[in-house]
């Protein structure tokens, strides 16, 4: 069932998504060679909680899951595009992190991420990550009452596939509010003008997710959770909690 929000309730998700964008503002600015993924999760985890916040991702377990979620991000580097988890890996010069952050404050949830340079990386890989936030720029520009969820499925579709990426099959966007993931389903591909309309107090995470080597074909590791490219080429993940409003789409994951 599709819940929408009230006006105080959106307030309450952007003091969230607050939250959200400082720890991924603090891991993004901490995330160089040498340093673990573990210390990135532990940092993560201080900056929620010295918001008096909690985070969204810690002890998740979706059916489809083999354990709860062990981190308070997910830091998915490479050839990983979502849902890594945080190991004693150290990042090397050169990698590509993508950073999925959630939080919640009073019961309703934020969710965000980005993908970012360790060290000096390929133009390549920036280009990837480049694409990956222009496609969710076109995403949340599609986000506007009177349009549909296949309006903003198209336009990532579009602008990722015009760069000869790839985007994974059954991994894309939802909604959000009192539970991190609620109905609607929000796909990275579609038709345009098709599928659950986009009324005033609708609020969605949207989050393109993208393949070097294109295609759609993508699997799961063996520790049931991270989400890899099957060619092992590089990913890259961008994501925004929006609230669909009369005057146009609000971002509510920024500081």
């Amino acid at each position: 069932m599709v819940t929408l929000k009230s006006a105080a309730e959106i307030a309450a998700m952007r003091e969230a998504g607050r939250v959200v964008a400082r720890a991924l503002a603090a891991v993004a600015a901490a995330a160089r060679p040498g340093v673990r993924l573990i210390e990135l999760d532990e940092l993560a985890a201080a900056v929620i909680a010295e918001a008096g916040a909690k985070p969204s991702f810690l002890g998740y377990h979706p059916a489809w899951a083999p354990t709860p979620y062990p981190g308070v991000v997910c830091l998915s580097v490479n050839d990983q595009i979502v849902h890594g988890i945080p190991t004693r890996r150290a990042l090397v010069e050169g990698d590509l992190l993508s950073i999925d952050c959630g939080a919640h404050v009073d019961g309703y949830h934020g969710d965000a991420a980005v993908t970012v340079p360790i060290g000096t990386i390929d133009d390549a890989s920036a280009h990837l990550a480049a694409t990956a936030e222009e496609a969710l720029a076109a995403g949340i520009a599609a986000a506007r009452p009177g349009n549909r969820i296949g309006d903003i499925s198209r336009a990532i579709q579009q602008l990722v596939e015009s760069h000869g990426y790839g985007l994974p099959a059954g991994m894309g966007g939802h909604g959000i509010g009192t539970a991190m993931h609620e109905e609607p389903d929000v796909p990275n591909t579609g038709r345009p003008g098709r599928g659950r309309p986009l009324v005033e107090g609708l609020v969605i995470a949207i989050e393109p997710m993208l393949m070097a080597g294109g295609g759609r074909r993508c699997a799961t590791a063996d520790d049931g959770w991270t989400i890899v490219t099957v060619d092992g080429s590089r990913a890259a993940h961008a994501e925004h909690t929006v609230a669909i409003t009369a005057d146009g789409p609000v971002i509510l994951t920024v500081p």
